[in-house]
């Protein structure tokens, strides 16, 4: 399912990128509750090397993953939408 990340989100993104940190330092500092602004919450797993995030839409769990040069992209409104999967699909 597409979804379009609410202002919540892109402040996320903000912030990650003003942590100006590399996929090696993100992978030191793992936390999969790094960040949690409204219906958002995730962090860094060095696992997949990626971010991971669950989201609530209409009381239902969604999670999605994106790699720092997709949160980049996503900060610049490259990507307006985010493919996320219902949570234990």
């Amino acid at each position: 399912m597409k979804h379009k990340p609410a202002d919540e989100f892109y402040e996320i993104c903000r912030e990650i990128i003003a942590e100006n940190k590399s996929i090696a330092e993100w992978a030191e500092i793992e936390s999969d509750d790094m960040f949690q602004i409204g219906r958002y919450e995730g962090g860094f797993d060095a696992t997949g090397m990626e971010f991971c995030f669950s989201v609530n839409i209409n009381e239902v769990e969604y999670w999605f993953q994106l790699s720092l040069d997709a949160i980049h992209e996503i900060n610049k409104n490259k990507n307006d939408e985010i493919e996320v999967t219902k949570a234990g699909s």
